[in-house]
């Protein structure tokens, strides 16, 4: 927000020079970026934190200053001289809708001569950055710049029926804003209409149809109070992004509309020239009131260690516009505050107020002391455990936003599950809350392709969100996602070699580990943004924990990889859930291995869990591993086959074992293959 101190002088004597005024102002919570000259004035650039938007205006800063200089405020507002027709005669405002729009004043001027403004309020304008327009546009933006109040001007005649109706908009309503850009209005939206049609995107951006020219004599002068809510929802939906819904979206003094219409009025009138109609139409069917708020002197002390007496808190507050009743028995007060603060709802609201006027430099920077004990949130220590084992394969730990794009989002979204949409997105391209950690993992992965960097490994852990039934809050769960992709070994003497599904694969079968979790199952992957012959799935007692795989091309495609890219994703709180294996010990083995191979054909739809599963199914207690070591399909194979060769290894209990028994053993595994899954023996 930029500040003319000149301007800021004519609101409050001031008793610091520029530069001085900005160091003070930072010390009670309002940071300058910068003091410019300008002609005799000097500039300052005010940076505005989003629960302040009283202070997006001279006035809201010049209640600041005069605490600072320990002066009062000297604004009191223009006098209004009125005559002729009484503007209750000439227009009339009927609000419709009460919990968008409790309250819009309006005021009637007649004869004006609209035209260029004079030079110093074009002057004033141009300090805080804001283009002219016309004498009646330019006052409009005076004094929404000085009091915070937007306020807007109607050419009266053009106004069908002369009357304003504050109303949602219809279904297909269409009306083309002062840019020149027509507009599809939706039925959630807040607008201002005649008595036939929009006129005015409330709170936003007045309409083409009813702006000011050089023809117009007669004008009504709107000044409301609109549901910030709502007026956030509708600029973002229309991409506007204005000086009056930046400050309406945030909340504007809710007792302010009636004064900004006679400030208008009288500027009108005294620069411009006509008669102000008397009287204000006032539209006001919502009340809106500020209960009181209780101030203990303890408190203060307890959340910033000040000692500051109750006495003194309350000179502070009442300087500040608040209506304060003081205790000085219990040490306490109970304070409302004024319509502009609408960030004041909580005692630690009062405290931060004392606290900044009192002096945050006052504030002892040890740490308070805590006699409590902290705690690990669930899963903490298994969460640590499985990122220190990430980092050891060469992962790194990604974070990225919740909110996605939804055609991005739809890819990785599990079949049947509907989306949880954002009524209120920051981004319209990122309207929907992630159902899958992939869709900011491989933007990761696309953002690290694009700067030359190829070999990536990332992980996540986050929370996925499904939407319910109507009326019911998301389904939330954390997940763990992982993306690969390039090479093992990186730029070496030796080379290296590209990663591929068995890397995957094996980081998974690491984090499981890692957790002493064991029992799971592998079956193919189902999910369509996976390879059909690259993924698959580890489950445990049927049901699905991880899911993980090679890219899909037709997925890859869409994001440009011109290189193999695979991706995992673990249902990390099912793994929570799961029981960890306990931890047994027992005597090194002293008696010798016997290891004998298998090579075979086997048709291509057997998984190696079918095998290893058929061999742990014979019950025989002497095999100690089944390992696989060699595959090949490819050239010189028959159709649909592939060779398959793993290595079966024995260990006797308690005694060793001789040929004779290991051959009887290992036959019954040859058979096994034979039997069960057509196997061609070599």
């Amino acid at each position: 927000m930029k500040i003319s101190y000149n301007w800021l002088g004519e609101l409050v004597d001031l008793t610091l020079g520029p530069r001085e005024l900005a160091e003070r102002l930072a010390m009670v919570g309002f940071v300058v970026d910068s003091v410019e000259p300008s002609g005799d004035d000097h500039v300052l650039d005010v940076d505005v934190t989003s629960n302040r938007p009283d202070a997006l205006s001279h006035l809201g800063i010049a209640r600041e200053a005069a605490l600072v200089c320990g002066t009062s405020l000297k604004y009191e507002g223009a006098p209004v001289g009125e005559s002729g027709e009484p503007a209750h005669q000439i227009t009339s405002v009927d609000i419709r809708d009460a919990d968008l729009c409790p309250r819009y004043a309006a005021r009637v001027v007649r004869n004006v001569k609209v035209g260029p403004s004079p030079r110093w309020l074009v002057e004033r304008l141009e300090a805080v950055g804001q283009r002219t327009v016309n004498n009646i546009a330019d006052i409009s933006n005076y004094v929404m710049f000085e009091m915070g109040q937007p306020t807007h001007a109607f050419d009266l005649d053009l106004l069908r029926g002369k009357r304003i109706v504050v109303r949602r908009a219809m279904p297909g309503e269409r009306l083309t804003t002062l840019d020149g850009v027509p507009r599809e209005l939706r039925d959630d939206m807040l607008i201002i209409a005649d008595a036939e049609r929009a006129v005015a995107v409330a709170g936003v951006m007045g309409g083409e149809e009813t702006e000011i020219s050089e023809s117009t004599s007669d004008v009504l002068i709107e000044s409301a109070y609109f549901t910030p809510g709502s007026i956030r929802q509708t600029a973002r939906a229309l991409g506007l992004d204005t000086e009056a819904s930046h400050r309406f979206e945030r909340g504007v003094d809710f007792g302010a509309q009636a004064r900004a219409a006679d400030r208008v009025a009288a500027l009108i009138k005294e620069i411009a020239g006509g008669e102000i109609a008397p009287g204000v139409v006032d539209a006001h069917p919502k009340k809106l009131r500020r209960g009181p708020v209780r101030l203990r002197e303890m408190r203060v002390e307890r959340l910033t260690g000040l000692k500051v007496d109750i006495g003194r808190a309350s000179e502070i507050l009442r300087s500040l516009g608040f209506e304060v009743e003081l205790s000085e028995e219990r040490r306490e007060l109970e304070a409302v505050a004024p319509s502009f603060r609408v960030d004041i709802s909580l005692e630690e609201d009062l405290v931060e107020e004392v606290a900044r006027h009192v002096g945050y430099d006052l504030v002892d920077t040890s740490l308070p002391a805590w006699s409590g004990l902290g705690s690990y949130l669930p899963g903490e220590r298994r969460r640590q455990k499985v990122q220190s084992a990430l980092s050891g394969l060469g992962f790194d730990e990604a974070i990225s936003f919740s909110f996605v794009n939804a055609g991005r989002d739809r890819i990785f979204r599990a079949a049947g599950k509907q989306a949880v949409r954002l009524v209120n997105p920051i981004d319209v391209n990122e309207a929907e809350m992630r159902a899958s950690l992939l869709t900011g993992l491989l933007d990761a992965l696309q953002r690290n392709f694009n700067h030359g960097t190829r070999d990536v490994r990332l992980y996540e852990f986050g929370h996925v969100f499904e939407a319910l039934g109507e009326g019911e809050r998301p389904f939330e769960r954390e997940a763990l996602g992982l993306v690969m992709s390039g090479a093992l070994g990186g730029e070496n003497w030796r080379g290296a070699r590209p990663l591929d599904f068995y890397d995957l694969k094996g980081a998974i079968e690491t984090i499981f580990g890692t957790l002493s979790l064991s029992g799971f199952t592998i079956e193919r992957s189902r999910v369509e943004y996976l390879h059909p012959g690259q993924s698959a799935a580890f489950l445990r007692d049927g049901v699905e924990v991880a899911r993980f795989g090679r890219i899909h091309p037709r997925v890859a495609s869409l994001y440009k990889f011109r290189q193999p890219v695979y991706a995992g994703e673990i249902e990390y709180e099912k793994l929570l859930e799961l029981d960890p294996d306990p931890v047994l010990y027992s005597a090194l083995p002293r008696l010798p291995l016997v290891s004998r191979d298998v090579s075979a054909l086997l048709p291509e739809d057997v998984q190696w869990g079918d095998i290893e599963k058929a061999v742990d199914e014979l019950g025989i207690d002497e095999i100690v591993s089944v390992k696989v070591f060699d595959m090949y399909k490819g050239k010189g194979m028959p159709e649909g086959l592939r060779s398959l060769a793993f290595r079966v290894t024995y260990r006797g209990d308690g005694r060793t074992l001789v040929d004779e028994e290991v051959s009887i053993m290992h036959e019954r595994v040859r058979e096994t293959l034979q039997n069960r899954f057509g196997a061609q023996l070599r």
